[in-house]
This record gives C-alpha cells, sequence and structure tokens, in this order.
C-alpha cells in the first residue's frame, strides 16, 4: 500500500507553479504544430496522441530507472483519469490554432474553479463564500475571453472551455488516487491508458510526421511528464482547492511564450480577462493563507 505523503502546502504551490510552465510550454509547441510553422498543420487528435507517446516513453524510462514498489491499481478511477485528461489536452491543442495562448491558457485554466466544485460534492470539501466569490469573480474573466460573436476566436474559446471543464473532472480523479498509489504509478498507468485513447481517436487522421514535427511531438511528451509529475506530487501534499490555482501560473508563461516566439501581444480584452480571472484566483489564495494548515485528505 503506498504510504500518502506529508502535507507540505508550500513545496506543493512550488510544484504547481513549475507544472504550469512546462503545461504552457507543451501549448506553445502544439499551437506551432497545429498552425503549420513546422510542416502541414497536424490534427490535434494526432498531436494529442503523441504527447501520450513520448510522456509514456519518458515516465516508463524513469519508471525502469527508480524501480518503484508498485500497489494494486484502482482501474476504474485510472480509466476515468486518462479519459478526462486526453479530452483535456486535446480541445487546449485545438484552442491553441484558433486563439492567442495567453487567451486559451487562460480559459483552459479555470479547471480549477470547475475541480473546486466537483470537490465539494465528490471529495466533500468545503468551501466556504469567499471561495465561491473568487469563482464567480474568474468565471467573469472567462466570458470577457470568450468575446460573442468573435468568429473563430468564439470558437477557440468554446474548446478552451470543454478542455477546463475536462481538467476539472480530472482533477478529481488525481485526488482520489493520490492517497492510494504511488505518484510513478499513477503517472505510467496514466499515460498508458491515454495513449489507447488518444491512438484509436488518431487512427483516421494520422499521417507521417517530418523531422521538425517529431521534434516537437516529443518535446510535448516530455514537458507533458514534468507537468504531470509536479502536479500529481502536488496533489499529493496539500488540498486539492489550494493546489489548484497556482496553476494560473500558466497564464504569464503562456503570454511571455507567445510573444517571444509568434510575436503575439494580449490585446485589450486579451488583459482585461486574463486579469479578472488572476483576481479570483488571487483571492483564492489569499483565502486559503488565512485558513490554519489542514492535513491533506486521503481517499478512501
Amino acid at each position: 500500500m503506498f504510504t500518502p505523503r506529508a502535507p507540505n502546502p508550500a513545496l506543493a504551490a512550488l510544484l504547481t507553479l513549475a507544472a504550469s510552465a512546462f503545461a504552457a510550454g507543451t501549448t506553445l509547441l502544439a499551437k506551432a504544430l497545429g498552425t503549420g510553422v513546422l510542416g502541414p498543420a497536424l490534427h490535434p487528435l494526432q498531436i494529442s496522441q503523441g504527447r501520450f507517446l513520448f510522456a509514456l516513453l519518458a515516465i516508463g524510462a524513469v519508471t525502469a530507472a527508480m524501480r518503484p514498489r508498485m500497489s494494486r491499481p484502482h482501474l476504474g478511477l485510472h480509466v476515468g483519469r486518462s479519459a478526462f485528461g486526453w479530452g483535456g489536452v486535446t480541445l487546449m491543442f485545438a484552442a491553441a490554432a484558433f486563439i492567442p495562448l495567453s487567451d486559451a491558457t487562460a480559459i483552459s485554466f479555470l479547471n480549477p474553479i470547475f475541480g473546486m466544485m466537483l470537490a465539494v460534492p465528490l471529495l466533500g470539501e468545503k468551501v466556504g463564500p469567499v471561495r465561491w466569490g473568487a469563482a464567480v469573480i474568474a468565471l467573469i474573466g472567462a466570458a470577457v475571453l470568450t468575446r460573442p460573436g468573435g468568429g473563430a476566436l468564439a470558437f477557440g474559446a468554446v474548446l478552451a472551455l470543454g478542455s477546463a471543464l475536462c481538467l476539472g473532472a480530472e482533477l478529481i480523479f488525481i485526488k482520489r488516487l493520490s492517497g492510494r498509489e504511488g505518484p510513478l504509478q499513477i503517472l505510467l498507468i496514466n499515460n498508458l491508458i491515454g495513449l489507447v485513447i488518444a491512438t484509436l481517436a488518431a487512427l483516421l487522421v494520422w499521417r507521417a510526421p517530418n523531422a521538425g514535427q517529431w521534434l516537437a511531438l516529443a518535446g510535448i511528451g516530455v514537458l507533458m511528464a514534468a507537468a504531470q509529475a509536479c502536479f500529481v506530487n502536488a496533489m499529493a501534499r496539500a488540498d486539492a482547492s489550494f493546489v489548484a490555482p497556482f496553476f494560473y501560473g500558466a497564464l504569464v508563461f503562456a503570454a511571455i511564450y507567445d510573444a517571444a516566439v509568434f510575436s503575439v501581444l494580449p490585446d485589450a480584452v486579451s488583459v482585461l480577462g486574463a486579469g479578472i480571472i488572476l483576481t479570483g484566483a488571487g483571492l483564492l489564495a489569499w483565502r486559503e493563507g488565512r485558513r490554519r494548515p489542514q492535513k491533506c485528505p486521503i481517499a478512501e
């Protein structure tokens, strides 16, 4: 049986920020692949399949080297987590081709809000009026970023919202698994199941990538594996509703990456929407900081 990690909110926050930087990097590479920068544009389903393939290879190599003790896996939770995770990253990669990275990331990483809402009935976590208020503020920011009537921008925003919902649901499965099994076991099984799902979905659209596209796909997989490792370890060390808001750091990283690589700067609507979302996240983080330290709940 896996022994749960000791609660450590500060380390959990740092791990989550690192995960956000890695995750934003995967979106940058996905945008390059999906917009034809590295050759003929690849379909988001194929990009997602490459992400799971190379993430599995990276995590498999680490697992073989470390030889962690394995416990009996809860396959139902793993399948649920992998299905929602695949849906979330695929929709995120699709959204990145239509809207600026900062917008896609801002909307997609509303998943902590959905995760916080789902944590109430599914994990038994208590959410007070301040945290609910923070959620409302963040959702208002998302409404601004959807740019109603904005054509391709609006369509991309809808894709990102779908990603946020899927990743919010995945957050619950991660939390339930984090108290049962070790991080490497969780990541290995998740990426194995995710690869099966992604491969089946990509069969109808797959075509041979060029050398640059293979390197980008490998980069997505390795960066996502690093992001997963950081995030799963963070979830094992703190309450889900505390850890999740720190993933908003991806907003900053995405804006920097987009400006540096694609020369895309956030417009006034992007700044306003992202600012509102960050206000909600900041309020949530402030509220958590005033609460007394709590033990990380262990899944039954």
